[in-house]
C-alpha cells in the first residue's frame, strides 16, 4: 500500500506521523517511529517489488495487477497460492534492497557502509571501499515486513508460509551479492586490487521459481513425490485459480483484451492466455528509425520507416 502513496513526507510531518500511515500494524508503527527517516526507502522498496512482480508476470494470465485501496493485490495476496508466495518474497526483498541502498548512499543516520569486511581475501585482493550493508537491510526487513504475520500470534500454515517466503526473498538477495574491484598500480597494472561487495540488480532477485508443498505446521510436503524444499525455495499451499475471468474483488482482471503471441505454445500464446476463447487480429502502424548513417563528425542521421504489424488480442 505504501507503494501507491504519492509522498510519505507530508504524512510523516503531521503530528500523528507514523500513525497516519494506513495499513501498518502496531509494531510496524513502532519501527516507523524509531526510524522515520527509513520510511522513504521502505516506500521505494515497495514500488520496486510491484514493478518487478509486474515484469515477471507480464505474459501470464495473472499479470500482477493492482487495485486502489488497502489491499493492493486484492485477495490474490492472501490466498496461499504461488502468486501470493511471490508477492511476499519480492516485497520482503524489495524493502531489504531499498534500505540497504539508502545506507550505502548515506541517507540514514543509523547505518552506513558495511565496514566488517576487512583484510586480504584468499584470492589476494584487499577488502576496502563501501560494501553494501545488506545485513542491516535484511534485519530492517525482518523487523518491518514480517510483523503483520507475527502479530497474529498463531502458527497457522498460512503464517508459516508467508514468513518462509519473506525469508526466501531476502536469501535470494543475499545469494546474488557480487564483488566489485578497482585496480591500483603504475599505468593501471593492477599490482593491488581493492574490492567491496555490492547487491545485484533487483531483476536478478526477481528471477525465482515457486514450487508446491503441503499445509502442515512445519510445511512438510504432503506427498513423497515432492522433494524437500530448501530455505531458498518459495512454497505455496493452494492451487491457483485460472485467472481467466474478471473478478475485481479478488484482484483478477481476466485476460479479455490482453495481447497474446499467436505462435507461442507457452503461457503468453493466444491459446493459453485467452483461455480457449479465441482472439482477434488488428493491424497497427509502427514508426521506427531506419537506414541510420554516421556523419563525420559527430552525428547519426536516420530516416523514419513505417510498417504494419499484426497485434493479437484475446476475446
Amino acid at each position: 500500500y505504501l507503494a501507491k502513496q504519492p509522498s510519505l513526507r507530508a504524512v510523516l510531518r503531521d503530528p500523528r506521523g507514523c500513525e497516519g500511515l494506513t495499513g501498518l500494524v502496531e509494531e510496524q508503527v513502532r519501527v516507523c517511529r524509531r526510524q522515520v527517516e527509513a520510511m522513504d526507502a521502505v516506500k521505494r522498496g515497495a514500488e520496486l517489488a510491484v514493478e518487478e512482480c509486474q515484469h515477471q508476470f507480464h505474459s501470464r494470465r495473472w499479470n500482477c495487477s493492482t487495485l486502489q485501496g488497502l489491499q493492493v493485490f486484492g485477495k490474490v495476496a492472501i490466498q496461499g497460492t504461488r502468486e501470493s508466495a511471490f508477492i511476499h518474497a519480492i516485497s520482503a526483498a524489495g524493502v531489504a534492497f531499498a534500505v540497504t541502498r539508502a545506507c550505502s548512499r548515506g541517507e540514514l543516520e543509523k547505518c552506513g557502509c558495511d565496514r566488517k569486511i576487512r583484510g586480504v581475501s584468499p584470492e589476494g585482493f584487499q577488502w576496502s571501499g563501501c560494501s553494501d550493508n545488506l545485513s542491516y537491510g535484511i534485519a530492517f526487513s525482518q523487523a518491518f515486513v514480517d510483523n503483520p504475520e507475527r502479530s497474529r500470534g498463531i502458527s497457522s500454515s498460512r503464517v508459516l508460509m508467508n514468513l518462509h517466503n519473506n525469508e526466501a526473498g531476502r536469501k535470494a538477495l543475499l545469494a546474488h551479492m557480487k564483488v566489485e574491484c578497482k585496480c591500483h598500480g603504475v599505468s593501471g597494472s593492477c599490482e593491488v586490487r581493492t574490492c567491496w561487495k555490492v547487491m545485484p540488480p533487483f531483476r536478478k532477485v526477481g528471477n525465482v521459481h515457486p514450487k508446491r508443498v503441503g499445509s502442515r505446521k512445519l510445511l512438510v510436503p504432503k506427498s513423497s513425490r515432492f522433494k524437500p524444499y530448501t530455505a531458498h525455495d518459495l512454497v505455496y499451499l493452494l492451487a491457483s485459480p485460472d485467472f481467466c475471468n474478471r473478478d475485481p474483488q479478488r484482484g483478477v482482471f481476466g485476460t479479455s483484451g490482453r495481447q497474446c503471441n499467436r505462435t507461442s505454445p507457452a503461457m503468453d500464446g493466444c491459446e493459453l492466455l485467452c483461455c480457449g476463447r479465441g482472439f482477434h487480429t488488428t493491424q497497427v502502424e509502427v514508426v521506427e528509425r531506419c537506414s541510420c548513417k554516421f556523419r563525420w563528425c559527430c552525428s547519426v542521421k536516420c530516416k523514419q520507416c513505417r510498417h504494419l504489424v499484426e497485434v493479437h488480442s484475446c476475446h
